[in-house]
């Protein structure tokens, strides 16, 4: 899941910075798939990575849909972005102590979808988690080589914890105590791609497959009547010299979002011990759970996207149970000393039967 930073070419330091290649892929960058003229395809850059649209139409005003598309993507980037320090959610975190803000309807609605996830999952999931990811190099404070000091991140771990977001959600306020910082980077992308599918269904096309920073929704079918085929990346630490991506599942999407998360393209490595970028927000460090990737299906990618965050900080054992509870189709690809290996929901192994 990508971060929401500036688009690649902009200036400064942050916008030097590499972008993660995503761990879900539109198959057509893997093979050919069908060349029907009744499929259309826009592409672009948006908050430091990719997105791409294909919708399936007689007819179609392509300038029309682009403007329509990178003005959510847009909205989404001004509204919900660490990166930029005029974004809404910037001013939110650098407000006064003691301080009610009143924050625009969609930034609103998934700070909230965020809360939310974060008390279901005990805190594995945490948006103020921000303060921790900056302190280990993985946000828009800088990278960093070496991990820091205990001392230094027992003193930021008392600057996390959802549970001190106050929300008044009538009046979609949200109170700074002078010490919260919200991250909303996984999350934000499948918000985005839900925004995206809504216009295109509001413009009458009900058959596409959308992907914004690797995170995917598929409406509908292609015209041949196929669900659209996405695949799953393999987790190499290192990508073909020639920009090949290696699948190691490639599925039907149908009515569904795919959110997905992995350590395996943004990390640092110190005396031999390695540390990514996703932290677990109950101890203040990387995850050492041994998982790689994690892919979540959902009807919404608000929820897919998330989701894939929570899981992996849950670990295996506590994750399969979190997403058997809920009929979750989940993915987790593991790190062991005999290579990777995969463990399963019951409604994912059913989706690679099909």
């Amino acid at each position: 899941m990508p971060s929401l930073r500036p688009t690649p070419g902009s200036t400064g330091a942050a916008g030097a910075l590499l972008r993660a290649i995503p761990a879900l892929v539109l198959s057509g960058l893997l093979a050919a798939c069908t060349t029907s003229e009744s499929i259309h395809s826009l592409h672009g850059e948006s908050m430091g990575s990719t997105w791409t649209v294909r919708f399936v139409g007689r007819s179609a005003d392509l300038g029309a849909t682009r403007e329509a598309v990178e003005q959510r993507l847009a909205l989404i980037d001004q509204q919900m972005s660490t990166w930029k320090p005029d974004s809404d959610l910037s001013r939110f975190n650098n407000a006064s102590a003691g301080s009610w803000h009143t924050l625009p309807p969609e930034l609103f609605e998934v700070v909230d979808a965020a809360l939310d996830l974060a008390s279901a999952s005990g805190g594995a999931y945490d948006p103020t988690v921000g303060p921790l990811v900056d302190l280990w190099g993985f946000g828009p404070a800088g990278n960093r080589r070496e991990p820091p000091a205990s001392e230094a991140v027992d003193a930021m771990r008392k600057q996390v914890g959802w549970e001190r977001v106050q929300r008044d959600a009538p009046e979609r306020r949200v109170f700074q105590d002078g010490s919260v910082h919200i991250d909303l980077s996984s999350i934000a992308p499948g918000y985005a791609l839900d925004m995206i599918g809504d216009y295109l269904e509001s413009q009458g096309i009900h058959d596409y497959l959308v992907e914004v920073g690797g995170e995917l929704r598929a409406r509908g079918v292609k015209p041949d009547g196929d669900a659209w085929q996405v695949a799953i990346q393999r987790p190499l630490e290192n990508d073909s010299a020639d920009g090949s991506i290696t699948p190691q599942h490639v599925i039907g999407l149908r009515d569904a979002s795919l959110g997905s998360s992995g350590d395996y393209r943004n990390f640092f490595e110190d005396a031999g011990r390695r540390y990514a970028h996703r932290i677990d927000p109950r101890r203040g460090y990387p995850l050492d759970n041994g998982i790689a990737s994690v892919t979540v299906m959902s009807a919404m990618g608000i929820d897919a996207d998330p989701l894939a965050t929570a899981l992996s900080v849950l670990g295996v054992k506590a994750g399969l149970e979190f997403a058997n509870r809920r009929g979750l189709a989940v993915l987790f690809i593991v790190r062991t000393d005999e290579g990777f290996e995969e463990v399963m929901t019951p409604p994912f192994a059913a989706l690679l039967a099909r």
